[in-house]
């Protein structure tokens, strides 16, 4: 009988310990490949900026070239309460880091963010970050080529999380692009079709009063509208996740979002002409 108790006392000793190295072995891995997963997330965060500003073509353009392609851009901290950028100094002094910002992480933090009544919560998104990343696209003499904003909103199953740039101009899209989302595929999923991204190119965000009016059309754009070109074909079958990416759009760009940045920017160019 002391035997059998022996026995069953050695298994659990041997199970026991096994589980310990396994448990030791499985988190030592994960924390030494953190590193390697921060630096993947950010190629393929630096990839999607890229390639919402026309700069990266999947398929065509080398992997190889997007940290290089992506020195070309300013990276600038907006303060979305005070509708202004933050300088380095400030910037440092909120301890931001702009390499490092997680702003899907700081608009979980009530201190980061704020929380969206539900009729400026248009985008479905419940909290707004204070501060945002932007990224910049600028000539020698200073003067902006083009500005990647990021976006998110909800569509029919799941937030979709993305980036627009816009031309120099501010107001005409250079290229929409989404990264995360889980929408049905083959409906709401062709979202990530690069055939309906590029209907986005060339169409205006806001009319001479600066509101967004860019609309998503059931059943396709009517090149003979006088409101073509604030119009993009709504993805067939897919109404809801169109609904989304519209209202997305419009909260992001408007008011409550880069809205009121764009259009002192705007003035600035116009002012300095």
């Amino acid at each position: 009988m002391a035997s059998d108790k022996d026995s069953i006392k050695n298994i659990l000793v041997v199970a026991l310990s096994v589980c310990l190295v396994c448990a030791i072995v499985v988190s030592g891995t994960a924390v030494s490949l953190k590193p390697e997963q921060r630096a993947n997330k950010q190629a393929d965060r630096s990839k999607n900026i890229l390639i919402a500003a026309g700069l990266f073509e999947e398929g065509k353009t080398p992997v190889g070239n997007v940290q290089e392609l992506f020195k070309e851009f300013t990276i600038k901290i907006v303060d979305l309460q005070e509708k202004r950028f933050l300088t380095d100094e400030e910037a440092k002094a909120a301890g931001i880091n702009v390499e490092t910002y997680d702003q899907r992480k700081a608009s979980k933090n009530p201190a980061l963010s704020k929380a969206l009544p539900d009729d400026e919560d248009i985008a479905s998104i419940s909290r707004r970050a204070r501060y945002s990343v932007v990224y910049m696209l600028e000539k020698q003499d200073g003067e902006v080529e083009r500005i990647v904003l990021p976006i998110h909103g909800y569509g029919l199953w799941s937030t979709l999380y993305g980036f627009i740039a816009l031309e120099g101009d501010l107001n005409t899209v250079a290229g929409i692009t989404f990264y995360e989302q889980q929408e049905t595929a083959g409906l709401g999923g062709e979202v990530e079709n690069p055939d309906w991204k590029a209907l986005w190119e060339g169409k205006k965000i806001y009319d001479n009063q600066h509101h967004v009016v860019l609309r998503l059309v059931k059943g396709g754009v009517d090149p003979n509208s006088p409101n073509a070109e604030h119009q993009v074909d709504a993805l067939s079958g897919a109404s809801l996740t169109s609904r989304g990416v519209e209202n997305l759009v419009a909260y992001w760009l408007g008011d409550d979002g880069f809205g009121p940045l764009l259009a002192h920017m705007q003035n600035q160019q116009i002012g300095a002409i």
